[in-house]
């Protein structure tokens, strides 16, 4: 079967190199910006900032929950991070590019392998929609963070 294959651009209000330091930074940045309605834990295993970082993150769609246990490599550091699960074929790739002074375009960009039969079909069917919801919802998570007041205390 044909993978899955879903991307989506958003605007984040700050600069590209912040940006991308954020999603890097998979103990104290990363797990700010994705939304807790859909990813319920992130915990690093090895590394903790960028390439060679793997961890584990459980997520939860349609009242289902799955366990994904990625590994992070850098493509382009600086501008391209890719997150990669084996076992389960999913792949989503985060492009930074900078978008003025002070604002940036976030790319996601994913790919998975749908399951055989009937339940493939359902998620070829489902899996764009999802995760349309939970990219837009990482879109305005990552720019709330950056205004927070815990962004601003975390970075000084």
């Amino acid at each position: 079967m044909k993978p899955i294959i879903f991307e989506i651009t958003g605007e984040i209000e700050a600069p590209a190199e912040l940006v991308y330091q954020i999603i890097a930074d998979y103990r104290d940045g990363h797990p700010h910006i994705v939304p807790k309605k859909y990813f319920k834990s992130l915990t690093v295993e090895q590394g903790g900032i960028g390439k060679g970082t793997i961890f584990v993150t459980e997520t939860e769609a349609f009242g289902r929950k799955q366990t994904m246990r990625m590994h992070v490599t850098e493509p382009s550091p600086g501008s391209v991070l890719v997150e990669t699960d084996y076992d389960l074929g999913i792949i989503t790739t985060f492009t930074v590019t900078p978008d003025g002074e002070n604002r940036s375009k976030l790319t996601l960009h994913t790919r998975s392998e749908p399951k055989p039969g009937l339940m493939g079909l359902i998620e070829r069917f489902l899996s764009p929609g999802l995760l349309r919801k939970m990219y837009l919802a990482e879109f305005e998570t990552f720019n709330q963070y950056l205004r927070s007041n815990q962004y601003r205390a975390q970075s000084t």
